[in-house]
């Protein structure tokens, strides 16, 4: 049996890259006339053959959908899905599910080990420590669209849907300030995410804006649970120049500085003020009640699935970047008098 051609085969032929290839032979927008005609006539002529056992071609749409998430356990992703599921639904369309526990070796795995003849798409939120993308690429090359949300591959071209989380993050500081604190602290989340910069930069700047000194030692990165947010409020306190407020990357986090705070009697609101940021449910049960900035976590699901669906169903369909606002919650948190 002779050497089955693949679109790598193509590319190295006319030194192009496996994008370029994959996309011309989808006939998408993005190819030059030109290049578009090289690669068809080669393929013609070395008779290449689309893998159907890889796009699932062969018996044409399978109604399902992948969708690759961090966590299922918490309320922000829990919400994502309940707005992924209520398109996919409506739209006849199953939802399988696939749980990295924020691993990237994990992630990889799963990518690696797809059944793609199965799925008509995928809905991806990376994990914390993805150091590269490509494996993701390499699903688009073969021809499965892919659309990240919330927590994205910024260098891969295919529809991305995110909160404003720079202006999330300006905003809670802002509020802080305006609420009559001076020295804010941010317990981060790990570097290197593009979400947790944006947060990071909103904060900085929202300092910048009113003249607001800041200090190395008051940004801290680590996890994004309670315990880390306990763990890194304990190290603010042994700061020479102590907080008297402090942003969280999310509530988790914030929970976690609140119980911090309360074993060493610092009162929350008067002596040190806290906001967080997805308004979880929890906000509301613990006292006092956190202020925070609300995720649009569900809209996050249901915009993600509509962009992936028209991927699928139209191949003229651009690559769109969708960035939802949140919202302000102002609670007993940051009460200062």
């Amino acid at each position: 049996m002779g050497h089955v051609v693949t679109i790598k085969d193509i590319a190295k032929i006319l030194n192009v890259s496996v994008s370029t290839v994959s996309r011309a032979l989808r006939d998408t927008y993005d190819v030059n006339k030109e290049t578009k005609e090289k690669i068809l006539a080669l393929a013609t002529e070395l008779n290449y053959k689309p893998n159907f056992n890889a796009t699932g071609l062969a018996k044409g749409s399978t109604h399902n959908i992948g969708v690759v998430l961090p966590f299922i356990t918490n309320y922000y992703f829990s919400t994502v899905i309940t707005g992924i599921q209520e398109v996919a639904y409506n739209n006849n369309y199953n939802i399988i599910l696939y749980i990295t526990n924020d691993s990237s070796e994990r992630e990889l795995s799963i990518i690696q080990n797809l059944s793609l003849s199965r799925l008509d798409g995928l809905l991806v939120s990376v994990s914390s420590n993805s150091d590269s993308c490509s494996h993701f690429q390499e699903i688009i090359d073969e021809g499965t669209p892919i659309v990240f949300i919330d927590r994205v591959a910024s260098k891969i071209d295919t529809s991305k849907v995110m909160q404003d989380d720079y202006n999330g993050a300006f905003e809670a500081v802002e509020h802080l300030i305006q609420s009559g604190y001076s020295m804010i602290a941010h317990i981060a989340g790990p570097k290197g995410l593009d979400f947790t910069e944006k947060r990071r930069n909103g904060y900085l700047d929202a300092l910048k804006k009113y003249g607001l000194a800041t200090f190395d030692e008051w940004i801290i990165h680590s996890g994004f649970d309670q315990n880390s947010g306990e763990a890194d409020t304990f190290q603010l306190l042994e700061c020479k120049q102590r907080p008297d407020a402090i942003f969280a990357v999310n509530d988790r986090k914030a929970i976690g500085a609140m119980v911090a705070l309360k074993k060493r009697k610092i009162a929350i609101g008067k002596e040190m003020g806290v906001i967080g940021f997805t308004d979880d449910p929890i906000c509301t049960l613990v006292s006092p009640s956190l202020s925070t900035i609300a995720e649009p976590a569900f809209n996050i699901g249901k915009t993600g699935c509509e962009l992936l669906l028209k991927h699928i169903n139209k191949k003229y369909f651009h690559p769109n970047e969708v960035i939802l606002p949140g919202t302000l919650i102002a609670r007993e948190s940051t009460v200062r008098n």
